[in-house]
């Protein structure tokens, strides 16, 4: 089991634990620093989007909490739930864009 995380939005909670999942190998500053980038960029969304996804975050931060990131990560990522599911795919689409642009030696399993 994961421990809990120290970061302060639900996003950012929410993609490091995805980023730890999807690229194991990657280290933890190139992953913070890309968890940095990714809750930036949701803070630039225009106002409507934006609170669609913080909506989102805060209820997956809540079911997170109360039956582990885990298990949430493998249920928004294999259920097809409307809006549900393009949540963890605009987290992996801003970082994996950002990872690569940043570091354009990492490889496919984080490792740099």
């Amino acid at each position: 089991m994961r421990a809990p995380s120290t970061l302060s939005t639900p996003m950012a909670r929410f993609a490091d634990a995805l980023l730890a999942v999807d690229l194991p190998a990657l280290p933890v500053d190139p992953r913070r620093q890309t968890v940095s980038f990714i809750d930036e960029r949701v803070q630039t969304m225009t106002s409507v989007p934006r609170f669609g996804v913080k909506a989102i975050g805060i209820g997956v931060d809540i079911l997170s909490k109360l039956v582990g990131v885990d298990r949430v990560i493998s249920l928004v990522t294999k259920l097809p739930i409307p809006l549900l599911a393009e949540y963890p795919r605009l987290i992996r689409s801003l970082a994996f864009a950002y990872i690569w642009e940043t570091w354009p030696a990492t490889q496919t399993d984080g490792a740099q």
